[in-house]
This record gives C-alpha cells, structure tokens and sequence, in this order.
C-alpha cells in the first residue's frame, strides 16, 4: 500500500453528498503520523471519540475505528459488518489503479468470504496450517537464522532489517508453502509482495499483485502432479476440494499475513529489547525476557497497524456514529491496543495476551497460524541473541525511523554492532 501517514494538519475538503466523512475528517497522511501514530490516535480519541471519519489515498472516505470494545464488536458481528467489499458505497470514486486496490478489490479469497464459505475456506487453511510441526519449524527457523547470521557474524556490524528480519520469515513461509527458500523466482515473489502490501512512490502494487498470482499458479500447478509435506499439497489434497484458483488466492493471504508482519513482530521486539533498559540487562540469557519483549511488541508496536477493512451491510450505530450501509471501516488495531479504556493508568504491558494483533472473530488468523508466527520470531531472537550476545544498536535509538506505512508498522533499518564471530 501507498501512504505516507495520517496527520490531524491536513485537513480535508467538505464531505460530498452521501459521503460517510464529516467536514473535519482526518486524511491518512504526515510525517507526524509515521513516527508517532499513537499522539494521532490520543488526538482523534479527543475530538471524534472511540470512531473517526478519515480518507484514504485520493480523499476516498471512510471510517478508523479506535476503540478496543469498538473493533472487538465490529469482527464479531458479521451481520452488521462483512468482509465482502463488493458492497462499499465509494466504487464509482475508485480508479483502476487506485494504490489500495489489492486490498480491497474483491478477490475469490478467503478474505472476501462470508458465513459457510468462509468457515469451509478457513477450515482447509486451519487443516494445511495444522500440520506443521512446530518444533520441525524451530528447527528450520534456527539453521535459517544460522546460515544469515553466518553472513555477517564476521563483520562485527549489519543491517539487520534486510540481512536478518525480513530474510528469516521469508525463508521459512516459502519453504511451508513448498517452494524453495532461496532462488530469484523465490525472491520475485517476496518482493512483488512487499510492494502490494505496502508500496513505495513509483512502485506499481497492482502488476506486482498480478505477478504473486502467477507465480502461486505455476506452484499450485506443480503441486497437482507433485504433492509434497506442504502447506499447498494440503490444501489441494483436502477434501473439500477447492479449486486451484480458490488455492491461490488463499495462499497469497497466508504468506502475505506470514512474511511481512512476523517479519516486523520479529524487528520491533529486537528495537524493545535493545533500547528498554528493562529488557537490557537480562537479554542475552532471559528466555522469559525474550517472551515478554515478544508480547509487548504486540500490544505496544502491532506489526499491522490498521487492516482495511469491513463494509457496513445496513445502517448502524458505532460509537455513537451513524454508520451508512456500504460504507468502510478500517480496523484501528493499533489505537485498540493502546485504548486508554483497556489501561486506565496509561501503562501498557505485556501482562497478558488479549492484545488484537491478530484481529478477532471468524475472520482472525486461522488458530495455528498465531502460533507459528511465535516459533518464527521466538527463534529468530533467540537465536540471533544466542550467536551475538553483546549486540547492541550501532545508532542512538531516537535515530531509528519508521516505515511510512499507515498499515504496517516496523523501522526502516535496525543497524547493530557486535564483536565479530569468527567462524
């Protein structure tokens, strides 16, 4: 996705007729935003309540939901708020290559689904996911992060989002999915998925999305006469029987909810670890350190900041806003997280896991997968503070900056130094 960040500064133009913002809706964008997305959602809290109006890229409006009770009630009522996009009131204002158009246009995937066929797509991703073994992933994640960390241990400094974060993750999804781990195709499809997620100025996220549903046929299509203990073999031997375009699609939803977002739970856990002096002086031998830096990061820094979206079936009330059949809202999971409602004292820990991270309702993350995402960033902290146990941020930490993504949230490089390891 294109963004470069809300901002409370740029105040948007009179609403259109029908249109679900209100004149003093908020436009996802600002520099401000991008560092500090907390100060703006303090800031809509105070002026809008628990739901804002705000517009998305090209002034296309709709609605952030801020509140922790607010989001849970929202994905827990289906029948109020789907995830069927093909209902938003806004089509006719969308052009084709609208930047968040992957997102939102509707694709035969279990995403877009509803009731049964929802409960029938999930229940084969549920099944696929099941059966990794976990400690087969631990594993795998382990000589991952072995062979990276052995790229440059001998240094005594790296960039750790590039050489390590996004590497690790990456690695292991595509072997989950049956491709092999390294390779240009391997790397095609990592990078085309990193720009429909979230694309940079000149990137083009709609042929990047196109070009993910090719590779994933021909891996679907090598599947059918070559299953494998994989993730797409199970998919395709479930009996069930989804088609092989049903496949794709869903697959594209598992790597791309896996890769990126562990990638980023993976790298603001490392920032917690080497910047709080909480965690500091029990880093290189807390396991339970580890666990609660791992934690906190959801809560705290959720990798995915704002999911886009559900569409009103009817109208309805929330939050004391009259939300109109159609209209978009966008699923504040990072402002939930830090709602003063849920922390009244302004303290926000790690004291528990009710954190919305991986969203709520039918349509969270599959059970197994919250789970697998865990073995992946445990492992790779773990391991990379095992290897390197005097690792510490080459920068000042108020010089790490982050993404400008209004949707994921994880640093633009963590650069570290550390005596070199002679192998």
């Amino acid at each position: 996705m294109t963004d470069t960040g809300p901002s409370s500064a740029h105040p948007a133009p009179p609403a259109p007729p029908g249109c679900p913002a209100h004149a003093d809706a908020v436009r996802l964008a600002g520099l401000g935003y991008q560092q500090t997305p907390s100060e703006l959602y303090r800031a809509l809290r105070r002026e809008h309540g628990a739901v804002a109006p705000v517009l998305l890229d090209g002034d296309v409006p709709a609605w952030l939901v801020l509140g922790y009770s607010e989001v849970t009630y929202v994905t827990s009522h289906d029948e109020l708020f789907a995830r069927n996009s093909r209902r938003w009131n806004q089509w006719e204002n969308i052009p084709p290559d609208w930047p968040l158009l992957a997102y939102v246009g509707y694709q035969p995937s279990v995403l877009f689904t509803e009731g049964d066929e929802h409960r029938r797509r999930a229940g084969v991703i549920t099944q696929a996911l099941e059966g990794v073994d976990q400690f087969e992933l631990a594993r795998d994640c382990q000589l991952i992060a072995d062979r990276l960390i052995a790229s440059f241990a001998g240094s005594g400094e790296a960039e750790l989002m590039t050489g390590y974060v996004h590497s690790l993750p990456m690695q292991a999804v595509v072997q989950m999915c049956g491709m092999p781990t390294s390779g240009a195709d391997t790397q095609q499809l990592v990078d085309d998925l990193w720009i429909s997620l979230d694309a940079a100025e000149g990137d083009d996220p709609v042929a990047a999305y196109a070009r993910v549903g090719e590779r994933l046929r021909q891996l679907v299509k090598d599947k059918r006469v070559g299953p494998g203990p994989d993730v797409t073999s199970r998919m395709l031997l479930h009996p069930a029987g989804l088609t092989d375009e049903e496949i794709v699609q869903d697959l594209i939803s598992v790597i791309a909810a896996a890769q990126q977002p562990t990638a980023n739970w993976i790298c603001n856990t490392l920032r917690l670890l080497l910047t709080d002096e909480r965690f500091a002086v029990n880093v290189s031998g807390g396991r339970l350190s580890v666990g609660e830096a791992l934690n906190e990061a959801l809560w705290l820094d959720t990798p995915t900041q704002n999911f886009i979206g559900r569409w009103a079936v009817r109208d309805t009330q929330l939050g004391g806003r009259l939300i109109r059949a159609g209209d978009c809202l966008v699923l504040g999971l990072a402002a939930a997280n830090t709602d003063p409602q849920i922390w009244p004292e302004g303290h926000v820990g790690a004291e528990n896991s009710a954190h919305l991270s991986f969203s709520n309702g039918e349509h969270r993350c599959p059970y197994p997968a919250p789970l697998l995402a865990d073995v992946m960033a445990r492992t790779a902290v773990e391991t990379l503070l095992e290897r390197l146990p005097d690792l510490v941020l080459a920068v000042e930490p108020e010089e790490l900056t982050w993404r400008p993504s209004i949707w994921m949230r994880g640093l633009t490089s963590l650069p570290v130094r550390f005596t070199p390891v002679v192998q």
